[in-house]
């Protein structure tokens, strides 16, 4: 679970400006209306935090991950995620017109960051890991300025020789980016940027 951001290195609070669920399962059905930033079998916490977080464009954005919303847990063999749990990790954003809007669906996402395999055969999830949770990445100097939501997102891939076996771990962040530029890039739609079978 995306739990915590740090924007330029500074902490911004457990659970502070993120909508998180109440549950850690995954979403493996990749029409689902909540592929967008969680929900239905893994019900988001309400009510939706009023928080909107700065971040200056070319800003620096870490996400930090956990098991459960309890945060970090040394006892927990399986925080961040359970090892095994291999697979790409990925950052979008989607412009709105407020971050505190409830509703997710329609929306246009833009990705702005991945790591997936490395050249040494280590997953991104296997770095996160090492990390204590933790993945880096930064907001393009390029984006426009104004609300967004940032959606952070987990594919385990250990069970997805079938569908449905991938396991999509996502969740979003109210964010604002100020200082911004002009750039309009192409998006996809969630549901919608992945395909169950091909």
């Amino acid at each position: 679970l995306t739990q915590e951001l740090y924007v330029n290195g500074v902490d911004q609070g457990h659970l502070t400006g993120i909508r998180v669920p109440s549950y850690d399962g995954p979403l493996t059905d990749v029409t689902s209306v909540y592929m967008s930033c969680n929900g239905g079998p893994n019900p988001l916490n309400t009510p939706y935090p009023t928080t909107i977080i700065d971040v200056p464009a070319g800003a620096s954005v870490t996400a930090e991950w956990h098991h459960t919303l309890a945060g970090l847990d040394p006892s927990d063999s399986e925080d961040p995620i359970a090892k095994g749990h291999n697979g790409p990790i990925m950052a979008y954003l989607a412009k709105v017109d407020s971050a505190l809007q409830t509703d997710t669906t329609g929306l246009k996402w833009f990705k702005i960051w991945e790591d997936g395999l490395g050249s040494d055969g280590r997953w991104a999830v296997e770095r996160m890991i090492d990390a204590k949770g933790k993945v880096t990445f930064t907001v393009p100097t390029c984006i426009p300025s104004g609300n967004y939501f940032l959606r952070v997102e987990l594919i385990a891939l250990h069970a997805a020789s079938s569908y449905p076996g991938a396991q999509f771990y996502m969740e979003c962040a109210q964010i604002n980016i100020t200082g911004g530029g002009s750039a309009s890039p192409a998006t996809v739609s969630f549901p919608g940027a992945y395909a169950g079978m091909h």
